[in-house]
């Protein structure tokens, strides 16, 4: 069991925002191959069909994405969490995004009535015009979003940082001081792939984010910085796919970790990372997660 922001999960897998978490039944099968909780894909103010195809590329070193952020909007997404959340049994973390304070709290306010169990603000997704990493960037936006997402929700608020800045630690810092309860870190590292042949961009945008094993050093980093400023649980993302990737996370300081791109090898992912970190831990010694969360920074 691990607690983070007062939620309760049976271990500490997190389905990672924008994989197969576009239906409350999607959530629902995720929660039931062993996912500690589960994150919806991000939800904004109105409809968005996202990017033209292409849109995913497969590389040698994990994937380049640019959905675009599409999504039905919070009105038609409610009963989505609400089947979620009568079904799914962990913790439904609803993952919004928006261009200002005002639009966030309006899907908060929106969405609240289905009763997710936390926010995650998506103030990171490095390709969509207008949202996401492009208010991200700045601190004071940041922090005047998440202090108003705060006054007008109950529940924990989770913020989702880009690895697209100079200093991730600023915008922590900035997230933390206006209310947040964690912070989520990272999303995708932007990215491109040209076509030899034509000489276009592959992807329909032109470029992306890339996934996988290839940011895992960088959220590791991250993440270690993160932990050593913040006073606020650090939830890692980025390049895990095993127990090992999971537990190296855990000791540079993430409370949880979250798993998107590995999700596409097979859902008992979440199992076999849970599975293992429960092996390990008995294997040196330990009782708990807890033991080994920012181990790594007493060893330096």
């Amino acid at each position: 069991m691990v607690t983070i922001t007062g939620l309760d999960l049976k271990n500490p897998t997190i389905l990672a925002a924008g994989i197969m978490g576009t239906t409350g039944a999607s959530l629902v099968r995720v929660a039931k191959e062993g996912a500690g909780a589960v994150v919806t894909k991000s939800i904004g103010p109105s409809p968005e069909e996202g990017h033209p195809n292409p849109s995913m590329l497969q590389l040698e070193c994990g994937f380049l994405n640019a959905m675009g952020l599409p999504n039905p909007s919070y009105v038609d997404f409610t009963k989505e969490i609400e089947i979620a959340k009568k079904e799914a049994y962990v913790p439904v973390i609803a993952s919004i995004f928006g261009g200002n304070a005002d639009e966030f709290v309006k899907i908060v306010q929106g969405l609240s009535p289905a009763k997710p169990d936390a926010f995650e603000l998506n103030l990171s997704c490095p390709h969509a015009e207008g949202y996401g990493a492009m208010i991200g960037s700045d601190p004071i936006i940041v922090k005047e979003i998440t202090s108003e997402v705060c006054n007008n929700t109950d529940v924990p608020v989770w913020v989702k940082l880009t690895p697209n800045v100079t200093d991730i630690v600023l915008i922590g810092e900035a997230a933390a001081s206006g209310g947040a309860d964690a912070v989520v870190a990272i999303n995708t590292v932007r990215a491109m792939a040209i076509d030899i042949a034509s000489g276009y961009p592959i992807l329909g945008n032109g470029f992306g984010g890339l996934s996988g094993p290839a940011i895992k050093p960088i959220a590791i980093k991250c993440v270690y910085e993160l932990y050593d400023k913040l006073d606020i649980p650090v939830i890692g993302v980025g390049g895990i796919s095993t127990w090992q990737d999971a537990v190296e996370m855990i000791m540079a300081g993430a409370s949880a970790v979250q798993v998107g791109s590995a999700v596409f090898e097979g859902l008992d992912v979440f199992s076999s990372i849970s599975s293992g970190i429960d092996s390990f831990l008995t294997e040196i010694g330990y009782d708990g997660v807890e033991d080994i969360i920012g181990l790594a920074h007493e060893m330096v």
